[in-house]
């Protein structure tokens, strides 16, 4: 089957048989349902929620949605695969233009299992309802196109709009409230929460303070917390009262975005370039990742010499674009991650951070790998294993020659006091 899209462009598409659909039970995947139908021809859509940490409100509306709807619904877990990438993420400082990266990492472990679900029943095709417009269209297919199913993008393909979409729902007597899914549009999963849409797209707007979930507003009072770490990753989190301990990944992450968004930590609110080249507005809230990337990184500058220091940003921007785009699986990846995980031998000991007023910082950090000696450092000794004060003259002396050369216009007259003749 063919379809024209908005820009004049046609996708063929095979019909009959049946397709695999990334199912919330939003406007844009429950209108997908009778498009895959009426309009590609597909015999059969079966739903697929895989489970990231999401809201439980979340998993509701979608298995009403699809019981409304007549859908067969399957629901995978996949908060223990998720929360180890996002732990992966912290031992490459993993950031994007200064943000943890939530939603980006997300996205190609609900594509696997979507795509596993796809497979284990039979599908032909396999869709999303993601607009022309946004990252998650290449986030998802660069997953599913390494397939032999055929990918359905139907807002993209058939130039949707979301007035469109709410007619078409009346129209249809579709079950949701005609579209109406509130005044932002919102994106939960275990490490992150991004809120954008209607007047945050106003780069000037200032957002109401009910934007946010996660995170209270700032108060002046303050708390300390330890986090242990073993070759990299957080293993324990232990607050200033003795809460926490040793936690599997998706309970130490839960518990941090719980406690430290209770200090008003992990807000961002910032203008990001998008893979399409578009730039939005994006507001996020991410607690636990700000709380371990920033005490990962304090443990790090105690563990590491200058060298891994001054070489280490190069893998972990590297590391951050391939995961903003969803290319998780790419070659390059594997390369990264070996580099990290080598790095990361040394990285074990304890970090103490405190939250105040929205803000984490490292007040406290301990290793046993720690590139640092206190008597060395100290003012109140005179030499360094038997390395005088004195001995740094000669240093000294030559720090800046270069400089000092350039600087006066050429070498001393005593270098120089050479007469070339015409045969030279």
């Amino acid at each position: 089957m063919t379809h024209t899209t908005s820009d004049g462009d046609t996708d063929t598409h095979e019909t009959g048989g049946k397709v695999a659909l990334a199912f919330s039970g939003g406007l844009d995947t429950t209108v997908c349902v009778p498009l895959l139908e009426e309009e590609y021809g597909y015999d059969e859509v079966i739903g697929v929620t895989v489970d990231v940490g999401q809201p439980a409100a979340e998993f509701d509306e979608a298995e009403e949605t699809a019981e409304a709807l007549g859908l067969e619904h399957y629901v995978v877990d996949a908060k223990a695969e998720f929360a180890q990438l996002c732990l992966d993420s912290v031992t490459a400082n993993a950031t994007y233009q200064g943000y943890p990266l939530g939603t980006a990492m997300a996205r190609p472990v609900i594509a696997k299992a979507i795509l596993e679900v796809a497979i284990e029943q039979g599908c032909t095709g396999i869709a999303h309802g993601c607009t022309g417009k946004g990252n998650d269209q290449l986030r998802f297919e660069v997953v599913w196109r390494d397939s032999d199913l055929e990918v359905i993008a139907p807002v993209r393909e058939l130039g949707l709009t979301r007035e469109w979409e709410q007619e078409y729902a009346a129209e249809k007597g579709l079950p949701v409230e005609g579209g109406n899914e509130g005044d932002w549009s919102i994106d939960t999963n275990l490490w992150s929460r991004s809120v954008e849409g209607k007047d945050l797209e106003d780069p000037s707007y200032q957002p109401p303070e009910d934007i946010y979930e996660w995170t209270d507003a700032p108060t002046g009072e303050t708390t300390t917390i330890t986090i242990e770490f073993e070759q990299g990753y957080p293993v324990s989190v232990t607050t200033a009262d003795g809460e926490g301990g040793a936690l599997a990944p998706v309970e130490l992450i839960e518990f941090l975005n719980e406690y430290a968004g209770a200090y008003g930590v992990g807000r961002t609110d910032m203008m990001e370039d998008r893979m399409l080249g578009l730039k939005v507005r994006e507001n996020y809230e991410h607690p636990a990742a700000t709380v371990l990337l920033t005490a990962h990184e304090a443990l790090e500058q105690l563990v590491f010499t200058k060298d891994e220091r001054d070489f280490k940003p190069q893998v972990e921007n590297q590391w951050a674009q391939k995961a903003y785009e969803g290319l998780i699986d790419a070659p390059i990846m594997r390369s990264l991650n070996a580099y990290v995980a080598a790095s990361q031998e040394t990285v074990t000991g304890t970090v103490t951070v405190k939250l105040q007023g929205g803000s984490v910082r490292p007040v406290g950090r301990e290793s046993e790998h720690a590139v640092y000696s206190e008597s060395a450092a100290s003012f109140d000794t005179e030499t360094v294993d038997g390395i005088a004060q004195a001995d740094a003259t000669g240093v000294a002396k030559y720090h800046g020659f270069q400089a000092r050369i350039a600087n006066t216009g050429g070498t001393d007259e005593e270098e120089t006091d050479v007469e070339l003749t015409a045969d030279d």
